[in-house]
């Protein structure tokens, strides 16, 4: 029994010599609230179809990444085949006409130059190739009209993004107007819907830690929104990084409601046993262990602290090292019982 309670001390000795002691004095704790934010994108742009017709291509899915005039889908609109045809029959009339005219007003040239016909009718044959001149430019132009409609059946990614919902199938019939995909850009962020009465709580340019799937981050409040909607305030966090694989995705965020002054230990300092939580603390008749509560976890200047609810006071001389400490506590109970 001697040789154990030796070599007990023999351990505890070098630890004691370099054991650190924290005097718990109050400090000013940040109550936390617990919420969830949902992982919106910044701008929710539908590409639109610009033209009435058949969907006969759609090139994307859920899911998509897209650059901006990305070709998404595309409309046919028959009728306007049939135009274009007979716009194309209608010029080859023309130029043939005009063939004609230009043909008759070279005859009638060389014909004044005899001195045969008259410069009236020389006038009149010009007159008429001019007109089949305009009347082509304007079948030309209305043929650009109808072949430009005809291209806006290509409905296009208006910006950069992520296709967010795909409404329509191919083989659909869609008018001019009618979303063809959704897109989200402009970058992803955390959208807040916080009860009204926690609205003087939130001040933009907080730093909020937030629980993603790849752990625990911060995140920077950036815009607290006026508007209170069915009882509650919407805000923005932006977090650097954050993924938008899941859109709509809800991720957990601590929001601070308010700062209170309570006493706070280091995290090494407690030390569990059997499911009690204790702290040995420095008294005049030496080092003890009081059984503490622990409350909610704190981090004070860069140090992991836990709030002690019960069990210690301002003053107390508190162990930061608990595994030592408690081996102390048990060699000195070792000692005592020899000696008994």
């Amino acid at each position: 029994m001697m040789r154990l309670i030796a070599t007990i001390l023999a351990l505890w000795l070098p630890l004691s010599a370099t054991a650190e002691t924290f005097t718990l004095q109050p400090v000013e704790l940040t109550d936390w609230k617990a919420v969830f934010g949902r992982i919106e994108a910044r701008d929710r742009l539908p590409a639109r179809a610009r033209l009435g017709g058949t969907l006969v291509d759609l090139a994307v899915k859920e899911g998509d990444t897209v650059k901006a005039g990305d070709v998404l889908g595309r409309i046919v609109d028959e009728k306007l085949g049939f135009q274009l045809s007979a716009i194309d029959a209608q010029k080859t009339s023309l130029e043939a006409q005009l063939a004609n005219a230009e043909a008759e007003l070279k005859r009638g040239e060389d014909l004044l130059s005899r001195g045969v016909t008259t410069v009236q009718r020389l006038d009149a044959l010009r007159t008429q190739v001019d007109v089949l001149n305009g009347q082509i430019e304007a079948v030309s132009a209305e043929r650009q009209v109808v072949q430009q409609q005809s291209d806006e059946g290509a409905v296009l990614a208006p910006a950069d993004g992520r296709v967010l919902d795909v409404p329509v199938a191919m083989g659909a019939v869609v008018m001019p107007g009618e979303v063809v995909a959704v897109l989200g850009g402009g970058g992803i962020f955390l959208r807040l819907a916080v009860p009204e009465r926690h609205a003087t709580a939130l001040k933009e340019g907080d730093t909020l830690p937030i629980e993603g799937p790849d752990g625990e981050t911060l995140g920077k409040l950036e815009r607290v929104y006026p508007l209170i909607e069915n009882g509650r305030v919407v805000a923005d966090v932006a977090v650097e990084g954050l993924s938008d694989r899941y859109v709509d995705a809800r991720v957990l965020v601590r929001l601070p409601m308010g700062t209170r002054a309570g006493l706070a230990v280091p995290q090494s300092a407690l030390i569990t046993r059997a499911g009690v939580d204790f702290v040995a603390v420095e008294t005049d008749a030496g080092l003890m262990l009081r059984t503490v509560i622990p409350g909610d976890a704190h981090q004070i200047d860069d140090v992991a602290m836990v709030e002690a609810l019960s069990g210690l006071q301002a003053g107390d001389r508190v162990r930061t090292d608990g595994a030592v400490a408690a081996a102390e506590v048990a060699a000195r109970a070792a000692e005592g019982a020899a000696h008994e």
